[in-house]
């Protein structure tokens, strides 16, 4: 089965129309973001707007995505071989299992085409990409990659 691909609203836009967030609230954080830089829902939680679950619930209910919390999820140092733990610092994401040519991979926004698109070229696999929260994934990079860096 093909990856999802959704080419529709970013992450600030979807909490804006859901009415989690400000139309104020998100030009502050995307100038927050453009200034030290990071991810806009990591920008948003630190300026104290939204809660990590608020993403990730916005993220289930709109697109669908599955929601996997990580903590009681292990996983094979063959599955995390196979992104680099920059890749998964840089785009929050931490690879859950891989079937066939099925890469599935958990992250605190998977709306971000270039993370999945990246992944795939790197992986030669298909993705299907899971909602976690960003403390979550952080923990599990933190988890699975501390020596491998």
């Amino acid at each position: 089965m093909p990856a999802k691909r959704i080419n529709q609203k970013q992450l600030g836009e979807l909490l804006l129309d859901e009415g989690i967030i400000s139309r104020d609230q998100l030009s502050r954080a995307l100038s927050a973001q453009k200034d030290k830089g990071g991810l806009i829902g990591e920008t948003l939680v630190e300026l104290g707007y939204v809660k990590e679950d608020d993403i990730a619930q916005s993220l289930t209910a709109q697109y669908g995505f599955p929601f996997l919390t990580l903590k009681n999820y292990d996983v094979s140092p063959e599955i995390t071989s196979i992104i680099p733990s920059t890749l998964a610092r840089q785009y929050l994401l931490v690879p859950i299992d891989k079937i066939g040519s099925n890469l599935t991979l958990a992250m605190s926004n998977p709306l971000n085409m270039q993370a999945i698109s990246d992944v795939e070229l790197l992986s030669g696999c298909s993705v299907q990409a899971f909602v976690s929260t960003s403390s979550d994934i952080k923990r599990a990079i933190e988890r699975y990659y501390k020596n491998k860096d």
